[in-house]
């Protein structure tokens, strides 16, 4: 019998902790700035952009949101990540990714302070989770940490196998789970003997964009699976990475696509900007 992980569900415990936290350090250090840029007109990054605020709104983090123009140039961008930079008020800032054609993001992303970038992603968090040292980590994996704490789902010992090797989920989850004393085997398109290596895995995290990809054949009997893919099957119908229907019936654990991961990340993303705020003033 398997237990379906509900990240709606968590998300919303977690966020319910959180406003009183946050509410707490507003009262004795001020508001905790969380600036947001978005440049262009992605429709699917405006979304992003407007789910972000709301989570802002609703933990009492007091959004900055700066929309820029399709035509705004590199050293326009950049000026403004500075200027967000040495602003005192701002704890977090997160530049909606992807930038229009003719921006170098990552030039613009360098210029994002280590203990302000709330996405996890430069160079020194993602060092600093590697050395197993305190940072922000990545939301996504981070909040599939949470979901297996909040199962007591025992890590150290354990089997793993992250599928995909993205510096924003496979690479960081690796790390997290090598943390927590797993033996984790990252896999990817060149990797030979998929199948055999998941069969192994006492967890197994899909993160490729490939709809329903892990099937119950690669899954051995009790093993917990993660869901991080967010696709479309031939219907149209928002799915995973994994073939849920089939594959539950041999996981002990499973998340479901929608309402497994996906609201983790948004609510890991403010209760970054939360850590990143009480960092400061300490």
């Amino acid at each position: 019998m398997y237990t379906v992980i509900d990240g709606k569900a968590l998300a919303q415990n977690m966020r319910i902790q959180l406003k009183k936290d946050v509410e707490a350090f507003t009262a004795a250090h001020g508001a905790i700035g969380l600036a947001v840029v978005l440049v262009g007109e992605n429709p699917a990054s405006q979304v992003y952009v407007r789910n972000k605020i709301k989570a802002c709104e609703e933990t009492g983090i007091l959004s900055h949101a700066f929309y820029l123009p399709q035509d705004t140039t590199q050293t326009q961008l950049e000026e403004l990540i500075t200027s967000l930079a040495e602003d005192k008020n701002i704890h977090g800032i997160l530049v909606q990714l992807p930038l229009p054609k003719g921006l170098d993001s990552e030039r613009a992303l360098k210029l994002i302070p280590y203990e302000k970038d709330v996405d996890g992603f430069c160079a020194e968090n993602i060092g600093k989770l590697a050395m197993g040292q305190e940072t922000l980590v990545a939301c996504t994996p981070y909040g599939v940490m949470k979901m297996l704490e909040s199962q007591n789902i025992p890590l150290s010992g354990k089997r793993a196998v992250v599928i995909g090797r993205s510096n924003i989920v496979g690479k960081p989850m690796s790390m997290l789970l090598t943390n927590a004393d797993a033996t984790v085997t990252v896999c990817h398109s060149k990797t030979q003997n998929l199948k055999e290596i998941c069969l192994q895995a006492d967890v197994v995290v899909a993160a490729i964009g490939r709809a329903k990809f892990v099937t119950a054949d690669m899954i051995k009997e009790g093993a917990v699976v993660i869901d991080v893919g967010m696709n479309r099957d031939e219907n149209g119908k928002l799915c995973g990475d994994v073939d849920y229907e089939n594959v539950k019936e041999k996981a002990s654990y499973i998340t479901p696509v929608p309402g497994g991961v996906g609201p983790m990340t948004i609510t890991m993303l403010m209760y970054n900007a939360y850590i990143a705020a009480t960092r400061s003033v300490k």
